[in-house]
């Protein structure tokens, strides 16, 4: 799965969110200042192009939905971050966090949990 641009996954993560949308409708939901529509509907264009979004005409223009679902390419992309930066270590990975997130004994508690109940 190829990985997307800052611009590119924040237009999806408004996808994901409307699961539907036309070009404007996406732009709405963006911070301002709000891009330009060509910009919008080029990135969108983009996507489509890396399989992440596909479309279906509705009167003169298109309305555009994901094909990726979001939990797969987060996924994808905390195994790549995993990977590329903690040399595929969960155990690194998670120390890094909760060195630098100040996590409490009750977060890792919790943590331990959600593990525990996935080895049941």
């Amino acid at each position: 799965m190829k990985q997307l641009t800052k611009a590119e996954e924040e237009i999806m993560q408004i996808l994901w969110e409307l699961k539907e949308a036309n070009v404007a409708s996406v732009i709405k939901k963006m911070p301002e200042p709000k891009p330009a529509y060509n910009t919008v509907s080029t990135i969108v264009r983009i996507l489509e192009n890396k399989e992440f979004v596909d479309h279906r005409q509705e009167g003169k223009g298109y309305i555009y939905f994901p094909i990726v679902k979001k939990e797969t390419y987060s996924n994808q992309s905390m195994n790549q971050l995993m990977n590329n930066y903690f040399n595929g270590s969960f155990k690194s990975m998670v120390s890094f966090f909760m060195k630098k997130n100040d996590m409490s004994s009750k977060d890792l508690e919790a943590i331990l949990n959600e593990i525990d109940k996935k080895d049941s």
